[in-house]
């Protein structure tokens, strides 16, 4: 385990600060004494060690699968609303509870903004639409692509790909599933790249995708990882990928603007295609080296986040055969009302509530976007205690999705917890929510549900390693790839 080899060094760095502040014994500045009801206002919990806070817990349980237990205990120990911590070596709040969700999203821009670890530029380095091409996060430019985002993730544009997406996974099918035992997470992997690469980047060459897969399971697996930078650790190993697929990317980008230039761009246009025709608020198109990264961003997220929800609705469909066989009845309603090699449409997948609802429940379970980070632009009281400027904010989807207050039985797998109202408004935040939920969700959605269509209506699987662990990296996974036995319905 990653995790493991790099404890000695951490408490060594510990042992050093420690010596290195004794012996600095700085005095304290006239006038920087807080009062006792400063101190006081602030909310209860504890930084843990110097510069490392609660970080190495906060790993260990994200590595194991156990972050909401993170939470849950602070909860208990200090307040059910909010409490600190020190994450990374930033003073930290978590507010728990729907509340806490609909508060950060609902001050987005007004009391907070987003924020990431500093060692995110190092898979996903920030570019302005400059001639110099460097800048800090968080630009100006980078909010304007989220704002023409929506024009190419909306509901009106995605429609018109669901008959592609159909094809696409009735070839992998063809090509990929035909064998008696496979490994489902590779074989989803590939469906999730070709669809991802399809759609941002307009890229339909099976081998130009084949040349991505590896890079961009290395970026996926560093994202949350120790941010140690030595050889060997998948933290170095993401840089290098993040590299590589810049490198393709940019490629892909220079050849998409003498296609346009020669009229020659698909009849789908692709995020790609999009930024190439799309000029910023001075009428300036963006450059080439900042579509390539935020295009880079982009397949990054729609890759590696729907091959891990494909992957565990898989693995509870084999585990819970009463939910299989209702997926099933509902599909083949679909599948029955087609004509032969007649691809799904709109109105077919509007037909799949129940299939949805099952995906609702896996997401539940494993998440799209485990936690988030926002940084406090203003001093706001919240819950009685004061939220300093400067400080971070923390929430992670399960802390609402595993808590029996919201969805009893936390544990049970009920994908009638959809039906009707369905959960506590903020509760569900598997997206996200607010100003910043993950524009890909509505592609995600057609994704699974075309996926499923698909494989449902084909085989049933069992599983081949009923103990198989999960591995979380920046998504959840299964350690040895869900090897399955396929069981193809006769036709």
């Amino acid at each position: 385990m990653e995790f493991l080899p790099l404890l000695s060094f951490l408490l060594l760095l510990v042992a050093l600060v420690n010596i290195f502040l004794k012996k600095q014994k700085p005095q304290p500045a006239a006038g920087n004494h807080p009062s006792d009801e400063q101190i006081q206002l602030l909310p209860p919990g504890r930084t843990g060690l110097p510069l490392i806070g609660e970080t190495l817990d906060y790993f260990s349980k994200l590595q194991n699968g156990v972050l909401w237990t993170f939470v849950a205990e602070r909860m208990k120990k200090y307040s059910p609303k909010v409490f600190r911590t020190s994450l990374m070596g930033q003073p930290t709040a978590i507010l728990c509870g729907p509340e806490g969700n609909r508060f950060v999203f609902s001050n987005e821009k007004k009391l907070v903004q987003v924020w990431l670890p500093s060692y995110f530029d190092k898979i996903f380095p920030k570019v302005d639409n400059t001639a110099s091409g460097v800048a800090s996060p968080n630009t100006e430019q980078t909010k304007l692509i989220r704002k023409h985002l929506p024009a190419v993730l909306k509901l009106e544009n995605l429609i018109h790909y669901i008959g592609m997406m159909d094809t696409v996974m009735k070839q992998q099918l063809h090509t990929e599933w035909n064998h008696e035992k496979i490994k489902l997470v590779p074989a989803i992997s590939k469906f999730t790249l070709r669809l991802a690469c399809r759609f941002f980047l307009g890229i339909e060459d099976p081998k130009k995708v084949d040349e991505l897969a590896i890079p961009i399971t290395d970026v996926d697996k560093g994202i949350m990882s120790i941010p140690i930078n030595l050889p060997g650790t998948n933290f170095y190993r993401s840089i290098k990928a993040s590299k590589v697929m810049r490198d393709k990317i940019q490629l892909t980008v220079r050849q998409a603007k003498i296609d346009l230039h020669e009229k020659r761009e698909s009849e789908r246009p692709s995020l790609l295609t999009h930024m190439l025709l799309t000029a910023d608020e001075n009428g300036q198109l963006f450059n080439e080296l900042f579509i390539t990264n935020h295009v880079y961003g982009m397949l990054v997220g729609g890759y590696g986040s729907v091959t891990s929800s494909l992957t565990f609705i898989m693995k509870y469909l084999s585990e819970l055969p009463h939910v299989y066989d209702e997926v099933l009845r509902e599909q083949l309603e679909i599948a029955k009302s087609k004509e032969q090699n007649e691809v799904l449409n709109w109105e077919d997948v509007k037909r799949m509530k129940y299939s949805w609802n099952v995906a609702r429940e896996a997401l539940r379970l494993m998440p799209l976007i485990s936690a988030a980070y926002r940084e406090v632009t203003t001093d706001f009281t919240y819950a009685g205690y004061r939220i300093p400027k400067g400080w971070k904010l923390h929430w992670m989807a399960k802390a609402t999705h595993e808590n029996p207050d919201y969805f009893p039985n936390p544990k049970q797998f009920d994908p009638s917890r959809f039906e009707g109202t369905g959960p506590q408004p903020f509760a569900f935040v598997p997206f996200g929510g607010g100003p910043r939920m993950c524009p890909g969700n509505e592609y995600a959605r057609i994704v699974i549900l075309v996926f499923m269509h698909n494989v449902v209506t084909k085989f049933r699987w069992e599983k081949l390693l009923p103990n198989e662990k999960v591995v979380h990296t920046a998504v959840p996974t299964m350690a040895h790839g869900l090897p399955v036995r396929l069981h193809p319905h006769k036709q």
